[in-house]
């Protein structure tokens, strides 16, 4: 499965893992999405920044019938590139799903 869904009470939250971060990344139900688990489309883009090690790192990305297409404005390896959704690890659904 490459999409989580978790309800509490009327909020939904979608986990998908990054693959150019190597981390879990966590929306809320604001964002659209396509209710496909295998072949996601998520809506509008995916931005997340954080500093690590003292530097600012960004991550902004669509995710399209089930592919990340990285923007050019990301500070990792993967900019500019479309790679895959890839399958959620086992301890994020050992979690339980919605």
């Amino acid at each position: 499965m490459k999409v989580r869904v978790a309800r509490s009470g009327e909020r939904v939250t979608y986990s998908l893992w990054c693959p150019a971060c190597d981390d879990l990344v966590c929306i809320n139900d604001t964002w659209g999405w396509n209710g496909d688990r295998e072949r996601p489309t998520f809506t509008p883009s995916l931005l997340t920044r954080f500093v690590m090690a003292g530097e600012e790192r960004i991550c902004h990305s669509f995710v399209t019938d089930g592919l990340w297409n990285y923007l050019g404005d990301c500070t990792h390896g993967r900019a500019g590139q479309s790679v895959p959704v890839v399958d959620l690890p086992n301890w994020v659904l050992a979690e339980g799903s919605g």
